[in-house]
């Protein structure tokens, strides 16, 4: 998009414990995602993937000014192909499910004024910097979501409730998807963060909030939430998708087109 320059950086981990990767990423500027596949191999990775294939088609051919329909046709073109995908394969094993979360964030063009369009289906989230302050702009579509709303646990509580990871809407889903969809001005985000629960549910927001606040390359934050993830005993899959907006972050000593050619050679050439 013209006359705004994007500063990015992500990363990936597998974990301690899991086999498979079942996050998959995206950085396409204006196009972020971050989806987080469950299901296990040959499923969630499989529908998680199919996510960022819909939205780097949507890149390719990507209008600002119609960017709330091209996201909601992304998401629609990607649920299609995941559930036909588990139809296929429940015909011949019963009770298999593949399905991911997904976050996206997207620089639409709102009459003439640049705004982030942000969007989410799952517990994966999205996170923003703004003058010092972390703040969480998704809203987890989680069991304990729900509760934390209805006062009837804490959201102490809800980081080792027994059902912390019961999402309530995801891609993949029979019954549907619903994301939710958050308009915000450029200049209200210094920096935003994509991320799986990998990363949330092993990280508390405070170190978070550190690491965004004082790693100014987006690639070294992304790489440093990842890290921070695994050696806190990486039970799941993390992935950080970190990105800033040159001119509003506090540092942009470093160039764009060193910092892509850094991500291509650390991403295999996956850009």
């Amino acid at each position: 998009m013209r006359n705004v320059d994007l500063h990015h950086g992500a990363a990936t981990d597998v974990g301690l414990v899991r086999k498979v990767n079942e996050d998959s990423f995206l950085v396409a500027p204006p196009v972020f995602v971050v989806a987080d596949g469950m299901g296990g191999h040959s499923g969630g990775d499989v529908a998680s993937q199919m996510v960022v294939e819909e939205f780097q088609r949507l890149a390719e051919a990507y209008d600002p000014a119609r960017g709330a329909e091209h996201v909601t046709d992304a998401f629609a073109r990607a649920q299609a192909r995941i559930v036909d995908y588990g139809n296929a394969h429940r015909a011949l094993q019963p009770g298999w499910h593949a399905g991911t979360t997904a976050v996206v964030a997207v620089l639409v063009d709102d009459h003439g004024v640049i705004k982030w369009l942000l969007a989410n289906l799952g517990d994966s989230r999205i996170y923003r910097i703004t003058e010092g302050r972390l703040e969480q702009i998704s809203v987890d579509h989680s069991v304990v979501q729900e509760l934390v709303d209805a006062g009837q646990i804490t959201a102490q509580e809800a980081a080792v409730h027994p059902e912390r990871h019961v999402i309530t809407r995801a891609l993949g889903s029979p019954e549907g998807i619903d994301p939710d969809f958050f308009l915000l001005p450029l200049a209200s985000v210094e920096r935003l963060l994509l991320c799986s629960d990998g990363v949330t549910g092993m990280i508390e927001d405070e170190v978070i909030h550190d690491i965004l606040e004082t790693v100014a390359d987006p690639r070294d934050a992304a790489d440093r939430l990842v890290r921070a993830a695994v050696a806190a005993g990486g039970r799941d899959n993390a992935t950080a998708v970190v990105v800033d907006v040159v001119g509003l972050v506090k540092d942009a000593s470093y160039d764009s087109q060193r910092q892509l050619e850094s991500l291509e050679s650390k991403l295999g050439g996956r850009l």
